[in-house]
């Protein structure tokens, strides 16, 4: 999809199909021509409602009012009703909230582009989507001292978050046979050779000499050997370190704690937090901001055999920490454990997050479009809250619970791996990733649970059935925000 920027009245531009938003449902706005049509069509100009008139060659969506969320969804929308036409080109006026919302134009390609996104790898027959140009007018705001240089920017920012997002939606859709430990350390590879990010991977031997025994142990009964992935995105003179820790459950059976068949079926959603990492040291590369980025995925497939971990099994990890396992499928939570202990050791970060389908509980409690963030200080936490605000995505704290540490209590080792109550699980499960944080650290580090958004079988807002990239946005966001920050 290309995107062009102009000056010129939106009546002047050539193309094929104009794009008209109803604000706040004002039939008597200038844009809207054909009121006659509409009012026989039954278009209520609701928020997201489209309407399209082959005979005017316009398409009109409705919006409640001009702010990011909105234009997002609305031009999801409108690239999603017209993905069965033949236009090619497409114009539209700019819509902002003030002369200065650069931001509004970046909603608005975000939208474009996370609407338009489907997967289709899988289908002889591939979807085709004929519209290949959008033209923005800036008319209404060049009078003004619209400031070009800031609008494209905006288009590219916009560019390199949804192309990082559907970047993400794609790996979390490939199926487990074609996905699986190598394959994310072959993309991470690929990553690196395409841009000035360095890669690191650590294979089987690797990973028993940094004593990660409790990934390893996850591993044991999948053909496919675990990998532990470092992406570096390490500017001179960086504002900031961040460290992004991402779980890569390839697949997830359960274990010998084995899923109910009905359970197993979108179980390669597991990898979202591993591909959102890898998504956003992506776009990092691209945006090249002035901040030390680091991504480090634990690759891992959780699978039944002969040679599979049990429960009544004590691991030990990377920390020295001892573990009781209970149940085989809290087995994203051991993955971590080491990967948040290596993550430490290898970086000195000033901001720790770490992403994870790790629980069912926390659809239970926030529902599905919403991720659970939870950590020792509100520092880390409410800068994911308003970078979430910012970029369209939904999170809400869950809070530590002193009482609930005790639920995790192990007669036989230091901590057991699920807790002993069926309730307050997300909370439960973050506070047993706490455990294998550093003291110094804790502070710096929050904890993402994002089970709700990642994998949801129906489309909504701005995302399409299956992966939905959760995470990716939010984090570009915060990351801009601290690279900003002198």
């Amino acid at each position: 999809m290309n995107f062009e920027l102009t000056i010129s009245p939106i009546n002047e531009i050539d193309a094929s199909l104009e794009l008209i938003l109803v604000v706040e449902k004002n039939f008597k706005h200038d844009f809207v021509q054909n009121k006659k049509l509409l009012k026989k069509s039954g278009f209520k100009a609701g928020q997201d409602e489209t309407c399209l008139l082959i005979e005017s060659n316009r398409l009109y969506v409705g919006i409640e009012s001009i702010n990011d969320e909105n234009l997002r969804t609305a031009m999801a929308k409108a690239i999603q009703a017209l993905s069965s036409t033949k236009y090619k080109t497409l114009k539209i006026a700019t819509y902002m909230e003030s002369k200065k919302s650069y931001h509004n134009i970046r909603a608005m390609i975000e939208g474009t582009l996370l609407g338009e996104y489907y997967f289709d790898n899988y289908k002889t027959k591939k979807s085709k989507q004929a519209l290949k140009d959008i033209i923005f007018s800036l008319e209404e705001y060049s009078a003004i001292d619209v400031n070009m240089e800031k609008a494209a920017n905006a288009i590219e920012l916009g560019q390199i978050t949804a192309d990082a997002t559907n970047f993400t939606r794609d790996i979390v859709n490939t199926t487990p046979e074609d996905c699986y430990p190598k394959t994310l350390a072959d993309i991470a590879e690929g990553l690196a050779e395409e841009s000035e990010l360095t890669c690191n991977i650590l294979k089987v031997k690797e990973l028993r000499a940094e004593k990660m025994e409790t990934l390893l142990a996850v591993s044991r009964a999948s053909r496919h050997k675990p990998r532990v992935i470092h992406l570096t995105h390490k500017p001179e003179n960086a504002k900031v370190v961040v460290s992004l820790i991402g779980k890569g459950l390839t697949y997830d059976s359960g274990g010998l704690s084995l899923k109910p068949s009905a359970s197993m079926v979108s179980m390669k959603l597991d990898k979202s937090g591993g591909a959102a990492v890898l998504g956003i040291m992506k776009a990092i590369a691209e945006m090249n901001l002035p901040i030390e980025v680091h991504g480090f995925v634990g690759a891992v497939e959780n699978m039944i055999g002969g040679d599979a971990y049990k429960p009544d099994d004590v691991l030990v990890a990377k920390n020295g920490k001892t573990i009781e396992v209970r149940n085989t499928d809290a087995e994203g939570r051991l993955v971590l454990a080491d990967v948040l202990g290596y993550a430490q050791q290898e970086v000195n970060a000033d901001y720790m997050f770490d992403f994870a389908t790790l629980t069912g509980a926390s659809v239970v409690a926030v529902g599905h479009y919403t991720s659970s963030v939870m950590g020792n200080s509100d520092v880390p936490k409410d800068l994911l809250i308003q970078a979430a605000k910012d970029s369209g995505e939904l999170v809400t704290k869950l809070d530590f619970n002193k009482h609930l540490r005790k639920c995790l209590k192990s007669n036989v080792a230091d901590i057991s791996n699920i807790s002993n109550t069926p309730y307050g699980g997300a909370i439960t499960a973050g506070m047993f990733l706490d455990e294998f944080i550093d003291k110094e650290n804790k502070d710096k580090w929050a904890h993402i649970d994002i089970a709700g958004p990642a994998y949801v079988e129906h489309s909504w807002g701005e995302n399409p059935i299956g992966g939905s990239g959760a995470g990716v946005r939010m984090m570009l966001r915060l990351l801009e925000t601290l690279s900003k920050e002198k």
